[in-house]
């Protein structure tokens, strides 16, 4: 599991409230861009200009990248969100840490759900589920955890192991 604390990462949108609230906000603006090229992934740049005469050369101060998955529902809003927070941490807005809160969320799950994934019992997927929860996982992370659990629900009804279907053993299962 990741060894961090969520509450040491600043959100975007503390960045972003600092940032206007400074003294360089006075003309700036901040410009996404759009560069999907992937129809399954998101790839947005934030340019961070501080006059209009500036945007207007297309000189930013900094930029700032991110992606996501296209398949998510809310990834394009979450991907935009990402990429304005690396801008204003590359510019001088990064706060005690460079990741935002909501970067540091995606690897904390993302830990969750890889281990979720090596487990061969509903007791094992409990007690991960009994972990992330009294760590104050997202509540994402627990509903997709319950989704693994629904998986073994399956198997088990089912009288089949565990495993993935192989084509070269003609439909039947194979332990994963």
């Amino acid at each position: 599991m990741a060894r961090f604390n969520l509450e040491d990462y600043a959100t975007v949108e503390e960045r972003l409230k600092t940032f206007w609230a400074s003294e360089d906000s006075k003309d700036a603006r901040i410009v996404t861009v759009n560069h999907t090229t992937d129809p399954k992934l998101w790839i947005i740049e934030a340019r961070l200009y501080l006059s209009a005469g500036d945007q207007a050369a297309d000189l930013p101060k900094t930029t700032g990248w991110a992606n996501e998955l296209a398949a998510d529902a809310f990834g394009l809003e979450r991907c935009e969100t990402s990429a304005i927070g690396r801008c204003l941490a590359n510019y001088i807005y990064s706060g005690n840490k460079r990741s935002s809160r909501e970067e540091m969320t995606k690897v904390l799950a993302q830990d969750w759900l890889e281990r979720a994934a090596t487990l061969e019992t509903i007791e094992e997927l409990r007690d991960l589920y009994t972990q992330a929860r009294a760590n104050n996982a997202p509540a994402e992370v627990l509903e997709r955890l319950k989704g693994y659990a629904d998986r073994f629900a399956e198997v088990q009804d089912s009288g089949t192991s565990r495993g993935v279907s192989d084509s070269s053993t003609q439909g039947k299962k194979t332990r994963g």
